[in-house]
């Protein structure tokens, strides 16, 4: 008896998978180049594409530029323990805290468009700000989400204040992992400092963020991506 070929289904989905590989080997991609990468007619491209879109496997950005999507960097944490990830993190976070006396947070990618604060250490104040651990917050509005979304200004760091809770500010900064080759640095993660607005006034929130911003490159840094993709490997430090 012949075997018979793949089927058109297992096809589709060995199509799709080699489309997200290119996707998360460049960074960011455009149609014609990650079809061409795929060895798929860019109307096939598209439709397979669209359908990885749809699963937030990917996303597109106004430039018509694919990468991936929130669902498919949630999966990847999740594959490679987020405990691991926030254990790596809590020096940094360690080291804010004895900076500026201040609650701060790890956050990770969440589902639809959301942040997850995933890792903590207390303030020092008597009066300091808890109880985010597990807790969602949108990507629009946000201080976290803004940096995940890479709209940072050139300080390195965003304030926004009053955003979730009245009276609370908030001033994060990415951790982006090591850009491919003529890509652009995707943040994996974002460190965020959270305070009552009374104590944080300008001149603080900026030395508040200086240290965020200085914390999350050189956690960045730790970041090693190999040739596999979709896959994060912290490197050891000595």
């Amino acid at each position: 008896m012949l075997a018979s070929g793949p089927s058109s289904s297992t096809r589709a989905v060995e199509r799709a998978m080699d489309l997200l590989a290119e996707v998360c080997d460049q960074g960011e991609i455009g149609l014609a180049e990650c079809a061409r990468r795929a060895g798929l007619a860019p109307s096939t491209a598209l439709r397979l594409l669209r359908t990885l879109e749809t699963s937030n496997l990917v996303s597109r950005d106004e430039r018509g530029l694919f990468r991936a999507g929130p669902r498919l960097i949630q999966l990847g944490a999740a594959a490679l323990s987020r405990q691991a990830l926030v254990v790596a993190a809590e020096p940094a976070l360690q080291r804010i805290v004895g900076a500026c006396s201040e609650s701060t947070y790890l956050c990770l990618p969440g589902p639809t468009d959301t942040a997850v604060y995933a890792g903590m250490v207390e303030g020092l104040h008597s009066v300091r700000h808890t109880s985010w651990i597990g807790r969602s917050i949108p990507l629009r509005g946000t201080a976290a989400g803004a940096a995940f979304r890479g709209e940072v200004p050139p300080s390195g760091h965003v304030v926004m204040r009053s955003a979730v809770e009245p009276d609370v500010t908030a001033i994060a900064a990415p951790v982006c992992r090591p850009a491919p080759p003529g890509g652009r640095a995707a943040a994996v993660a974002v460190i965020s400092v959270v305070g009552p607005t009374y104590r944080i006034d300008d001149e603080q929130a900026a030395r508040i963020g200086a240290a965020v911003s200085a914390e999350a490159r050189l956690l960045g840094e730790q970041f090693a991506v190999p040739t596999r993709p979709g896959r994060l490997v912290i490197a050891e430090t000595g």
